[in-house]
């Protein structure tokens, strides 16, 4: 690849607008001085990840963006694909679905075994960050806070990389095994990836980070010489060509010259690292045993022995046991205490160590304290888990980073946030070489939503202080939205707990609206899919916890109640509500309603503030004679490429038969009548991909279009409070 190919080409179709271009300035000013900290204190709508996206075009270097969470990460990642279409722009992301992690709770002798379920889609993903970053210079890397979680060495992971190129001599046995060596598994079945198989003359290879098979054909004129047996042994071969097939239709894509394959794992350790790695662990279990012994604790030491001897079997045998991260240290080579290599490790660094990368720690006030937080409570499980004879000491070395550890690999550094917290408030100081810098203004025009205050219970004019009626938070939030719904607009409501949102969500369906809740445990691909359905009209109300505030972009949404503002806490602080109220900042029409009994001291700073920036908005509008207007945003959904081909497909049908039949309810209910006869049709003819995929299609079908009764739970729906 040629330098100008690796150069980052931004393609925007705007000039900066606003604050945007005074900012861009002052940021890519403080990046050439030197300076190791800025913050971009950006409101909501005004471009802060188009400013950021500048600021990357200019520095021109690898650049690292954390987010606090896998939703935020997903739309951020969908942003910059389309600022840097041509360049290398990767999600990483934990790739577990569900995990439980091991633990033992001493007072009540628990121990807790673990549990996970990997989602092979983002291990994908992961991989292809990993080989971008090894391989070019353009490169994006949107991750969670799992970038500070244990990675395999990128030296070795690098190291053991296959080029396979045209005309290329080699031995086909040899190559299996190599393909082996590096984690491949070998199948007669349909590839997945990370999979390959030998079909005559020829292997088929699905790598780790693609959705193609490269097919490898062998010159069959090779030459050979008699073994004393009388078989024919092959001398050596050669690679006539190399194909790059669709896995769904097998037709050819494309003929190619080369082609590099990357291990399938990230934890890559060769066989005479292995030998010593096992002769470590057992001369450490050795250390161990003595000092429990020596305490008096021989149940601890009894079970450490038997657990440890099991493990060792297994990886001297296999080369796995479960749990193996937890000896990652001496695959390693790393000393006690050293910190892990992480997805940091795998961006460049100059001669001197030191990171020579950006780093754009997105929503900062909250990912700071995170990614701070998150050594602490690994370390306080790893340590009940060692003392009580489960696990070596040396499992306490298979952790995130400390945050000052962090800090040292990260270089230059650019906080976006709208509501800065104090960290980086206390390192832009001028005075330690930093600088605050403000985007107050939308490009847009539009103005900081209208803030209304509204009682939580129901008041009688004669007993109101403005001599007006209000009823309740929920009857009158359910009035207001449907007011909302009308003009084509959506809404949000913000509630303290799960519960509510779960029961709130029932309510306003038992009233005849479109509505679904969010929180933490809705699974990571779920709550992209919620979100894109909301912005698409799917639905109209979404209600959630503290899921909905930083970062997410939903300008179809006008509306914003706030249940129980008054509630002084985190929920409820100053930085959440501003957030909040930034929801319904990208619409013309936006509209907060605080429903409080008292006014406290979060909301009468958040109204502040918020009034504040509302003055400046409107100055320069009527400066420059802007008149606010809805932003008009493509609905973009990363799922479809975290999604599996089965998932694809089942999405896809579902759009043709839903269009097909114009949503009618009646018309789908013939069309579900009818899939359920074609799935039976294709179990007794033994298809079962199909009927798989029309049972899927039609529990969606069902889902959007079936039964109130499958929609909410049976019996009457519970009013909220």
């Amino acid at each position: 690849m040629n330098k100008d190919e690796q150069k980052f080409k931004i393609f925007t179709g705007f000039k900066p607008a606003g604050d945007q271009g005074k900012a861009i300035e002052l940021l890519d000013t403080g990046l050439k001085k030197g300076m190791r900290h800025q913050t971009l204190l950006g409101v909501t709508g005004s471009g802060k990840t188009f400013t950021a996206a500048n600021i990357i075009y200019h520095v021109q270097k690898p650049t690292l963006v954390i987010a606090h969470n896998k939703t935020l990460a997903a739309q951020l990642a969908q942003e910059y694909k389309e600022f840097f279409p041509e360049n290398a722009v990767h999600y990483f992301v934990s790739y577990y679905d569900y995990y439980q992690p091991e633990a033992y709770i001493a007072h009540s002798d628990t121990y807790i075994e673990k549990e996970a379920q990997i989602n092979e889609e983002i291990e994908r993903l992961r991989h292809a960050s990993t080989q971008a970053l090894l391989s070019r210079k353009d490169v994006i890397i949107v991750a969670s806070v799992s970038c500070i979680y244990g990675l395999g060495s990128p030296e070795e992971y690098q190291r053991v990389n296959l080029k396979l190129s045209k005309g290329e001599k080699t031995d086909r046995a040899e190559l299996i095994r190599k393909l082996i060596g590096i984690y491949f598994t070998r199948t007669t079945a349909d590839l997945n990836p990370g999979s390959f198989r030998a079909l005559g003359n020829t292997l088929e290879i699905m790598p780790v980070n693609e959705r193609q098979i490269y097919r490898i054909s062998f010159d069959t004129n090779a030459p050979s010489k008699k073994k004393e047996n009388g078989d024919t042994l092959q001398l050596s071969q050669i690679i006539s060509s190399i194909s790059v097939i669709d896995p769904i239709t097998r037709v050819v894509a494309r003929e190619q010259d080369a082609f590099f394959l990357f291990p399938a794992k990230h934890f890559v350790t060769p066989e005479n690292e292995r030998a010593r790695a096992i002769e470590d662990i057992k001369n450490e279990l050795d250390l161990r045993l003595a000092v429990l012994k020596k305490e008096g604790k021989n149940i601890e030491a009894e079970r450490l022995k038997r657990r440890t001897s099991y493990d060792l079997a297994l990886i001297r045998e296999v080369g796995y046991c479960n749990g193996i991260e937890n000896y990652s240290r001496h695959f390693s080579g790393k000393k006690a205490g050293e910190a892990p290599d992480t997805l940091l490790s795998y961006f460049p660094h100059k001669a001197d160590g030191s990171a020579d990368f950006l780093t754009i720690i997105d929503e900062s006030h909250v990912t700071v304290p995170q990614l701070n937080g998150m050594h602490a409570g690994d370390a306080s499980r790893k340590k009940n888990l060692i003392d009580y004879g489960f696990r070596l000491p040396s499992a306490a070395d298979n952790r995130p980073l400390k945050f000052d550890e962090f800090e040292k690999r990260i270089g230059l550094t650019i906080y976006t946030t709208a509501t800065p917290g104090k960290f980086e408030l206390e390192k832009c100081k001028k005075e330690n070489g930093g600088q605050i810098v403000e985007q107050i203004i939308r490009p847009t025009g539009l103005i900081d939503p209208e803030i209304i205050i509204r009682p939580i219970i129901s008041v009688k004019a004669k007993d109101s202080k403005d001599g007006k009626a209000y009823d309740g938070q929920i009857k009158d939030f359910i009035k207001e939205t449907e007011i909302v719904i009308k003009k084509g607009f959506r809404a949000i409501a913000t509630t303290l707990t799960k519960k509510m949102a779960e029961d709130l969500s029932e309510y306003l369906i038992e009233k005849k609206i479109k509505a679904k809740y969010l929180h933490s445990d809705i699974e990571t691909l779920d709550r992209i899919q919620i979100l894109t359905e909301l912005r698409r009209g799917s639905f109209d109300v979404l209600v959630g916890v503290n899921l909905l505030r930083e970062g997410l972009d939903l300008p179809e949404v006008a509306l914003i109640g706030i249940l129980d503002a008054d509630k002084e806490g985190f929920l409820r602080s100053e930085s959440a509500l501003i957030q909040t109220i930034g929801r319904a900042a990208r619409n013309v029409e936006g509209k907060v309603i605080l429903y409080a009994e008292n006014m406290t001291g979060s909301m009468q700073r958040a109204i502040s503030e918020t009034d504040r920036r509302r003055a400046i908005q409107i100055a320069y509008n009527t400066k420059h004679g802007i008149t606010p207007k809805t932003i008009i945003k493509k609905i973009n959904d990363i799922t479809e490429q975290i999604q599996s081909e089965h998932q694809k497909t089942v999405t896809r049908l579902l759009d043709i038969d839903t269009a097909t039949f114009k949503n009618d309810p009646k018309k789908i209910k013939v069309l579900i009548d009818e899939k359920k006869q074609q799935m039976e049709d294709a179990v007794e003819q033994l298809d079962f991909e199909t009927a798989a995929i029309l049972r899927d299609e039609i529990k969606m079908l069902i889902e959007k279009f079936g039964d109130e009764g499958k929609k909410t739970k049976k019996g009457k729906v519970k009013k909220p409070n």
